[in-house]
């Protein structure tokens, strides 16, 4: 690969069918009828659909989903996302009560909030991320918050007015090595990501923090590491690897298909790095297991030394 980011050449054929490891089963089943019925008559949006999630099946069927607010056109174009990029019109200000109502209805113990990038607006869209928080915390008690934000253009004080909130985990993907950024992340910045995680880190070291990384987009294994080690050094306690899949073919192609076994490696890895948790595996996604995670490092707090001051 050469200085400059371009990606190499690859062979079709070498990548043209998925694994055995990566094939799953049709959606379906009562549950997943049900919760696709429920987004429909709530007129909410998720990202399982939006982003042609591959464990939409297993998810929708174990009564979890992530929901995307915002509306569900993203101002960003990346290389590697499926879900529609153009102009969104307008701004939903009851969204928040219909996504809270929707986590009563299910019952959730652990909501997910993301949402598609909103860069004509002032904020970003955090008031309405604020607003969401806030809006299930009134209606389910007992339920954790997770928001997987995008960096708002570096605006911090959108970023504070969430935190202000008071998610559980808050959750701002890198999703690639920097040398990848300019065909993957359109209108994103690597050491913008980083500093955003960090800055949560500081203003509230109670949340967690968590990012995700794609994995088979042509990064190194030395540029992976790397990247782990910048999110580990900026507070980031939960990571998630998992492998990349092309939506359509006029999305990024997949430069390799990662073994099971070096994804087991890699969570290893990731926590002798200094991970409190390291969800790793080709399926996984931002939010996969994301309930389980939370349970896991719901008794943790930070001591003293791992505070920022």
């Amino acid at each position: 690969m050469s200085c400059e980011g371009r990606l190499p050449l690859v062979n079709p054929l070498q990548v043209a069918r998925k694994p055995q490891w990566l094939k799953v089963r049709a959606p379906g089943g009562e549950n997943f009828v049900r919760l696709k019925g429920l987004m429909r008559t709530l007129n909410l949006h998720t990202v399982c659909e939006e982003a042609r999630c591959p464990n939409i099946g297993e998810c929708f069927q174990n009564l979890t989903a992530t929901f995307m607010i915002l509306g569900d056109i993203c101002t960003r174009r990346c290389g590697f996302c499926a879900v529609t990029h153009g102009r969104p019109t307008g701004l939903d200000q009851e969204e928040p009560h219909r996504v809270a109502q929707a986590v009563k209805v299910m019952g959730l113990e652990h909501a997910v909030v993301t949402s598609v990038n909103r860069d004509d607006l002032p904020d970003g869209g955090s008031g309405i991320f604020a607003t969401t928080i806030r809006r299930i915390r009134e209606t389910s008690p007992g339920c954790t918050v997770e928001v997987l934000i995008p960096d708002f253009k570096g605006n911090w004080q959108a970023l504070e007015s969430v935190l202000v909130a008071k998610p559980d985990i808050l959750n701002h993907n890198t999703e690639t090595v920097p040398r990848l950024y300019r065909q993957a992340r359109a209108g994103a910045k690597y050491e913008r990501s980083l500093e955003l995680l960090e800055r949560a880190r500081r203003f509230d070291s109670s949340v967690l923090t968590k990012s995700g990384l794609m994995l088979g987009l042509g990064e190194e294994r030395e540029e992976l590491l790397a990247t782990m080690h910048d999110l580990a050094r900026v507070g980031c306690d939960i990571l998630t690897l998992g492998q990349y899949l092309r939506p359509t073919m006029h999305h990024l192609p997949v430069m390799r298909y990662v073994h099971p076994d070096e994804f087991r490696e890699l969570k290893v890895t990731g926590e002798a790095i200094g991970f409190k948790h390291v969800e790793s595996g080709p399926l996984v996604r931002s939010s996969y297991h994301a309930g389980q995670q939370a349970r896991a490092l719901e008794d943790w707090t930070p001591s003293p030394s791992e505070k920022f001051a």
